[in-house]
């Protein structure tokens, strides 16, 4: 299993250009925000209705915080906080009844933002080559965040 700094260079290689890394600092966590609004909108078993907050939205969550643990405490409580906030979110706009479509616009304007990125780069999006770049998107843009603010992962 690759460590969290061999991801992060790997994922870097397509990521270079600041037009790029702009456009994904922007739409990664939008896609990953989309991405739990339409899960959250899925039907589940009936059985679910018996733990408050259990549907495929938090359950994805819940898979995606253990990966994060494997690679990183730090990008872990990160993204536990950042995670919480779209859920709660998503529940926002279940109660406003604008959730399903209001995340299948942010996901398609994302991608067309970010395979724009890709064309302005040059270069194909990492995903391409391993769709666990996908889960690592996120926490690229987690680390410039920290970055800013001065902690060291």
């Amino acid at each position: 299993m690759r460590t969290f700094d061999q991801w992060m260079s790997e994922y870097g290689v397509s990521h270079n250009n600041p037009t790029n890394q702009l456009i994904h600092k922007i739409c990664v966590p939008l896609i990953m925000l989309s991405v739990i609004g339409i899960l959250w909108s899925t039907p589940t078993p009936e059985f679910f209705q018996s733990l408050p907050y259990l549907n495929w939205a938090t359950i994805f969550v819940a898979g995606c915080l253990i990966f994060y643990l494997t690679l990183s405490f730090v990008m872990f409580l990160g993204m536990l906080i950042l995670t919480g906030v779209m859920c709660w979110l998503c529940q926002l706009m279940e109660n406003a009844g604008i959730l399903l479509p209001a995340s299948i616009t942010i996901f398609l304007l994302s991608w067309i933002g970010q395979f724009y990125g890709h064309k302005v780069e040059g270069k194909k999006p990492s995903f391409l080559q391993d769709l666990a770049f996908l889960l690592i998107g996120p926490l690229w843009v987690l680390r410039f965040f920290y970055a800013k603010i001065g902690l060291k992962i």
